[in-house]
């Protein structure tokens, strides 16, 4: 058995510290350096401290030195605050979110991952956490090899009117300028189109990565989240078996351009779930996770669960 199945995300209490942001501070004083004991344990859950969510922002500015904006994003989510804190993926309670790391698609991602339980859901709705080295060795040796030259994304994004996100809601701004010099320093492909959309190709993307402080390497990329053999939307997998991939709103390519068989992405997709650890929530739990070192997701669940999220280099 891997070393990497024994791995579980480090769970901290109050233990006589107080609840509230004053507690957590204190505890986060006792700690030492935050960024090494992330690094070491990869996911730390903060339960029991029963933080308001009036306190959020003085715990983030704690956790999370530089709050970064979802530039680039591709999942619907609202901006519920100023600081760049926003509502975790709004996708309908009853699907799966599979597993990936946070805008691991682009050239531009977050070192860490803030997420808190505003309201516990009612059932199910756990966050699962998986270790990208567990991810990377428990695929199939074919899978791994297949995915070793990396891969291109393809997104369409129109103007404020079609399938998917637009631009403007993708980099959060109206500013062609500013989306442009954007897509110049990733080195896209791109071109607008004569509807007012923007179409863009990625260059080359990793499969999989070393981690820029253990050096362990760890799968990273988001081809199963991009190709419709994956997607839990049926209007999705039926959109993509009549328009050809050019004109989907997603899609992925291995680098040379050829095709992603659907069995690959349907087993990266299955391994990345069965191998992850569930983190299940309470109102004033918060969660703070090593964007590289693990990739996240969510379970189904019934009920009002709301779970803001916020994101730092």
């Amino acid at each position: 058995m891997s070393a990497y199945n024994d791995w579980k995300p480090m769970e901290i209490r109050p233990d006589g510290a107080g609840a509230g942001a004053d507690g957590l501070r204190r505890t986060l004083a006792a700690l030492g350096d935050f960024g090494d004991v992330l690094t070491q344990a990869k996911v730390v859950v903060f339960r029991g401290f029963q933080v308001g969510e009036h306190e959020l922002d003085e715990v983030m500015d704690l956790l999370l030195p530089n709050r970064l904006a979802y530039t680039h994003g591709t999942s619907p989510r609202t901006k519920v605050a100023a600081g760049n804190v926003y509502t975790s993926t709004e996708y309908p309670s009853e699907q799966t979110i599979a597993m990936h790391n946070e805008l691991s698609y682009s050239h531009k991602w977050p070192a860490r991952l803030l997420f808190y339980c505003a309201t516990t859901p009612g059932s199910g709705g756990a966050t699962p956490v998986v270790d990208g080295a567990l991810w990377l060795e428990s695929l199939d040796e074919k899978v791994r090899d297949a995915f070793a030259g990396g891969v291109r994304y393809s997104q369409n994004l129109h103007d404020g009117f079609g399938l998917g996100r637009s631009w403007k809601q993708t980099f959060e701004t109206g500013d062609r300028a500013q989306v442009e010099a954007f897509l110049e320093e990733g080195r896209f492909d791109w071109k607008w189109t004569s509807d007012g959309g923007l179409r863009m190709v990625s260059p080359v993307r990793p499969a999989s990565i070393r981690h820029p402080v253990t050096g362990s390497t760890v799968w990273f990329n988001q081809a199963d989240h991009f190709h419709p053999a994956a997607l839990g939307d049926d209007v999705a997998r039926e959109l993509a078996q009549i328009l050809p991939p050019e004109e989907l709103p997603q899609s992925v390519t291995f680098a040379d351009g050829s095709p992603i068989p659907d069995e690959y992405v349907i087993h990266v997709h299955d391994r990345g779930l069965e191998m992850a650890v569930d983190v299940d929530w309470q109102q004033g739990d918060l969660m703070v996770i090593d964007n590289v070192a693990v990739g996240h997701g969510r379970r189904p669940y019934t009920g009002d669960r709301r779970v803001l999220v916020a994101m730092s280099d």
